[in-house]
């Protein structure tokens, strides 16, 4: 077969578990999670001008490049508090006394979601396990001293929920070292790593991280090197080709710069949902990924909020992979552990009206300031919220070719609670 044909054979999957999932867990954990800071301004695809996003760049996961652009406050922190010092620093000053994973696939399990996609590699190039080529950058021989994937990857299948891994293919500021990058074009193509001898490396760890792990999502992000599209050893199409093999269960997302991909992915509100096809969108908790000191409650969704988020995104076709951002010792903020505690209490009860459900979209009631809908098996659920207060649904403004009662009385816990959900059979249905 030609190159062409191998990528034509590749498969193009959407299997049950995924299909089914309304929400997955992100971490994001690393030495960036040490200094644990950023400026928190926007979400992502808030702000339109670039150098403004980058030289006050609210992720933390990003401080080793935030901290060396001139003028950015990042480094006017980095030199007050971490008197400059060198950025691999933070690995050796990584302890992780308080990590508990079967606690945090306990928590992830109750909050809901179906499966865990933690950081592996960011573009700091530190990697979370003992990685071929990696010497004694990563977890293991320094810093933690842990195989955190490992455990992680444990943890997350004892608890019944499938594992994923996140790996940054497209930066590494230490494999790859570029000039601070000020600008989306920067990322995506001017500072980007393009050769086939850093792709050969990238290849390398994410096939120990298939074989080691047995995860059942492949996460990249920012790109893949292009020059390391074939199927050569060591080529990204071999790497596909051996992860579809091993993990029948298993997709990829679409950020191989367009090698291959089974859903597409949207991030805070940056990117486009697409049509009729599977997508995720993924953000954290607060304005970053990484644990940032500086965010506090102003500067996180309410529990309330990402139980709307996660209804929104199903109703719409889709997931989230809502993240957490644990601090560098293993805990877990408790703002963050409250949310997924809302989401898990809503869960327990609505879960099965959205899992393999169709989404109906956005629903406009009267005196309701939020409705989606969605369908499952021939019943319909809306989910909405409003005014604190009692309030009569009439049969007409409610999706139609359902069997409503002309009036349903519900009572609503204001603009800022969790939706109340309504649910009726398809007219003529049997349920």
């Amino acid at each position: 077969m030609t190159d062409t044909e191998r990528w034509e054979a590749l498969p193009q999957r959407l299997p049950a578990w995924f299909r089914d999932a309304p929400l997955g867990i992100f971490l994001h954990w690393g030495a960036y999670s040490v200094p644990a800071w950023a400026e928190p301004t926007a979400e992502l695809g808030a702000v339109e001008d670039d150098l403004e996003w980058f030289t006050h760049n609210p992720y933390a996961e990003w401080y080793f490049n935030t901290l060396r652009i001139e003028g950015a406050p990042a480094a006017a922190h980095h030199a007050q508090v971490h008197g400059g010092a060198p950025y691999d620093d933070f690995l050796d000053q990584w302890e992780t006394t308080d990590f508990d994973p079967v606690a945090w696939a306990d928590l992830f399990r109750r909050a809901g979601a179906d499966y865990v996609v933690p950081t592996t590699k960011h573009h700091d190039g530190i990697t979370l396990w003992d990685a071929p080529g990696t010497g004694d950058r990563n977890t293991v021989r320094r810093g933690p001293r842990r195989d955190l994937v490992g455990e992680l990857a444990a943890a997350t299948t004892g608890a019944g929920l499938r594992f994923g891994v996140y790996y940054s293919g497209g930066l590494d500021w230490h494999a790859r070292p570029t000039e601070p990058l000020v600008s989306g074009q920067d990322v995506q193509d001017r500072k980007r790593p393009r050769d086939d001898g850093y792709g050969r490396y990238c290849a390398a760890h994410v096939r120990d991280l298939i074989d080691r792990y047995q995860p059942d999502v492949l996460w990249n992000d920012i790109g893949w090197p292009e020059d390391n599209a074939h199927f050569a050893p060591g080529g990204l199409g071999e790497l596909l080709e051996h992860f579809y093999r091993e993990r029948p269960e298993g997709l990829i997302n679409d950020r191989f710069s367009g090698a291959h991909q089974d859903f597409a992915t949207t991030e805070y509100q940056a990117g486009q949902i697409p049509e009729g096809r599977p997508w995720e969108n993924c953000r954290g908790i607060g304005l970053s990924f990484g644990c940032n000191q500086v965010e506090d409650a102003s500067h996180y969704m309410s529990g309330a909020q990402a139980v709307r988020h996660v209804v929104d995104a199903v109703s719409h076709g889709g997931r989230v992979l809502l993240n957490v951002g644990p601090r560098a010792d293993g805990s877990l903020p408790e703002l963050q552990v409250q949310v997924l505690e809302t989401l898990g209490g809503f869960m327990a009860e609505h879960k099965g009206k959205l899992a393999g459900s169709r989404g109906l979209g956005v629903v406009e009631i009267p005196g309701a300031s939020w409705a989606r809908a969605v369908e499952k098996q021939g019943r319909c659920t809306v989910f909405l919220t409003g005014p604190q207060g009692a309030m009569t649904l009439e049969a007409a403004a409610l999706p139609r070719g359902y069997d409503w009662p002309s009036s349903v009385e519900i009572g609503l816990g204001g603009d800022a609670a969790v939706p109340v959900a309504v649910s009726a059979a398809r007219t003529g249905s049997a349920g």
